[in-house]
């Protein structure tokens, strides 16, 4: 694949990336930062004027070096995370869901849970 076609692949990527960290700024549901990450991560590998706004931005720069450096991740994050993680395992269950996804999406989300709450939360600074 020509280098041009990659380069157009990464940005196509971060701009996805973008547009659904935005839609998460209007909608609680959706989670903004991880979404950002990954836009700075596409962005590092074919847009870096990108990379380097996403990582100097006032509002979410922090976070996205904070992840960078250390998988760091803020307590109040995972408290938000895990208190929708368990809106949505529970609201499954009072959906006619099959049987195997009504146990399934709780326990992968339980272990994404187990996994958020190992990483790091990142030092403050004061």
């Amino acid at each position: 694949m020509q280098a041009s076609t990659v380069n157009l692949i990464w940005r196509a990527v971060a701009l996805v990336c973008v547009a659904l960290g935005l839609i998460g700024l209007a909608a609680p549901i959706l989670p903004t930062v991880p979404f950002l990450i990954a836009a700075a991560w596409a962005g590092g590998k074919g847009w870096p004027q990108l990379e380097r706004r996403l990582l100097e931005d006032p509002r979410f720069g922090l976070h996205i070096r904070r992840w960078r450096e250390r998988g760091a991740v803020p307590r109040k994050a995972k408290i938000g995370a895990s208190l929708m993680m368990i809106t949505s395992a529970s609201g499954v269950q009072l959906t006619p869901t099959p049987l195997w996804l009504r146990i399934a999406i709780p326990v992968c989300l339980l272990a994404v849970a187990i996994w958020l709450w190992r990483r790091p939360e990142p030092v403050e600074a004061g």
